[in-house]
């Protein structure tokens, strides 16, 4: 990287942080006053978003028909984001990141997601690869792999999906056997985002022999450098969507771990792995509610533009409600992803908003796109408009972190835990 580019990515992330202890002073002392709930972003939290905002308007968008035609994954666009401070945010202070809550993580993901969720996907695939090291990981393990982003756009990958384990992680094959101070570890994950391109790996296997033993403690987490001997990475995956986004299958066949890449210790992985959604889920619902806004101001703009029977499409009344409901499901599923990031700013488990926020965002996303799709007609299923991109790129917001169906399967759990108490 350029003297000027370091130059203005350090007094980018200086201004940030300074904004960030400024925000954090006001907000304890407007706790202290008594405020309560309220729907107005702090100065900081304004900043982000604009910041972020300028970048999808004007940087995103006018690239992303390139990279959905080609596959490429957007390099420039990835080391701008890292340059603007908008990539890394959850990593703490101590390793040289912002330590942002998930709440404001949220407010840039939507505005990246608005100009493409393929670059947003492997943005958040990254802080995914992350968290299991923030919430888990000791002070050597942070410094030494959480450091090393903030000082160069790197890529990390959370590969834990099997060719016979998505939904069902406990069925996970990939076994960790311990030699030494050394653990080997042998199996295929698949469908890994980053998988290609990331600098290490989380890997979650089983390290326990015995069938018997139950989820919460037969798997192990690692941290796995992605040049370790042994490790071999796949074709990239051509997709419906999102076609920018890097996903792969990794084989591992004896690859060594050093007992110090241990996440906590043998038999917490599963827990570790699982934790990591609670704070990953709400960004992830962010990033359908982007991609929905945006079709709906596509379709918006075009509803003012196109004229039917002798008027606007939008003063028919027909479009007018589709409308209506488009804008009704982006701001309630807007309103769920920041109850979910909210909770767990808090302090508080947000398993059951958490999951809310995300089936309903991805569930809308598509219904949003598909709206925008049939608003605009026949243009609207031709490549030259961008909506048919939108209606691609939604799928997989009920498919990643947790089906559409897992996410009612946890919800029911929850609720109905909650009267069996």
């Amino acid at each position: 990287m350029s003297g000027l580019c370091r130059v203005l990515r350090v007094g980018a992330r200086a201004g940030l942080r300074l904004q960030s202890h400024s925000a954090a002073s006001s907000k304890a002392k407007a706790g202290q006053e008594g405020h309560g709930y309220n729907f107005e972003l702090n100065d900081q939290q304004k900043e982000f978003q604009a910041t972020a905002r300028k970048f999808a308007r004007e940087e995103i968008i006018p690239a992303a028909p390139h990279y959905d035609k080609t596959g490429e994954y957007p390099v420039p666009l990835i080391r701008r984001a890292w340059e603007l401070g908008l990539m890394n945010t959850h990593i703490p202070e101590t390793c040289g990141g912002l330590g942002l809550k998930i709440f404001d993580t949220c407010l840039i993901t939507e505005e990246i997601a608005y100009g493409c969720t393929g670059l947003q996907t492997a943005i958040e695939a990254n802080s995914l690869g992350q968290m299991p090291v923030i919430i888990a990981g000791n002070e050597q393990q942070q410094k030494k792999y959480l450091g090393r982003m903030t000082e160069e756009p790197l890529i990390c990958a959370y590969c834990v999906t099997e060719p016979s384990a998505g939904s069902d992680v406990a069925s996970i094959r990939t076994r960790a056997e311990k030699k030494g101070d050394e653990y080997i570890l042998n199996g295929q994950k698949m469908w890994i985002t980053n998988g290609g391109k990331a600098n290490w790996y989380f890997v979650l296997a089983r390290s326990e022999g015995d069938p018997g033993v139950p989820a919460s403690r037969a798997f192990t987490g690692f941290i796995v450098e992605a040049d370790t001997p042994g490790i071999q990475i796949g074709r990239k995956e051509i997709n419906m969507g999102q076609r920018c986004s890097d996903t792969r299958g990794i084989t591992f066949e004896d690859v060594r771990v050093p007992k110090e890449n241990v996440l906590i210790g043998e038999g917490v992985g599963f827990k570790i792995a699982m934790g990591a959604f609670d704070k990953t889920r709400p960004p992830v619902a962010a990033g359908a509610v982007g991609l929905a806004q945006r079709a709906l101001d596509e379709a918006t703009k075009y509803a003012l533009e196109r004229k039917t029977f002798g008027k606007f499409l939008a003063e028919h009344q027909v479009v007018s409600f589709m409308l209506a409901e488009m804008a009704m499901k982006v701001e309630l599923a807007r309103m769920a992803y920041q109850r979910a990031a909210w909770e767990v700013d808090q302090g508080r488990r947000n398993t059951y908003y958490a999951s809310i926020a995300k089936a309903f965002a991805g569930d809308i996303a598509n219904q949003v796109a598909a709206d925008a799709v049939q608003i605009f007609g026949g243009n609207g299923f031709n490549c030259e408009y961008p909506v048919e991109k939108l209606m691609r790129d939604a799928k997989i917001f009920q498919i990643y972190e947790g089906t559409a169906q897992i996410q009612r399967v946890i919800i029911a759990r929850e609720h109905i835990g909650k009267y069996k108490q």
